[in-house]
């Protein structure tokens, strides 16, 4: 399952995880991030306690968006460390998240 990501619990659940965590920065508007969302939801699964997968609305903490100059969405960021380690602008297929995330495990 995916972790809702707010302003209050990026910092903890992101910059300060011991694992790999994928950030998908969305909004309910927008159609390609409805696309993202049930493949996010099955890498989750998958991934299981290997990693961190989770979601943040930019409309609810457009300040957390502005932090990380997202202009479009969806937007992927993957941390390691609390770094930012790889990247992927609009909507993706599961295979290409997966090899952008299995190297960070």
């Amino acid at each position: 399952m995916t972790v809702e990501l707010t302003t209050e619990n990026f910092d903890q659940q992101v910059m300060d995880s011991d694992k790999p965590v994928l950030v998908d920065f969305w909004a309910s508007w927008c159609g390609p991030c409805r696309m993202v969302g049930p493949v996010l939801e099955q890498m989750a699964t998958e991934q299981g306690d290997r990693a961190v997968i989770g979601k943040l609305n930019v409309d609810q903490h457009p300040e957390i968006a502005a932090r990380f100059g997202i202009r479009n969405i969806p937007t992927l960021l993957f941390f390691k460390d609390g770094e930012i380690v790889d990247k992927q602008v609009g909507a993706a297929p599961l295979e290409r998240l997966q090899d952008k995330m299995n190297p960070l495990l």
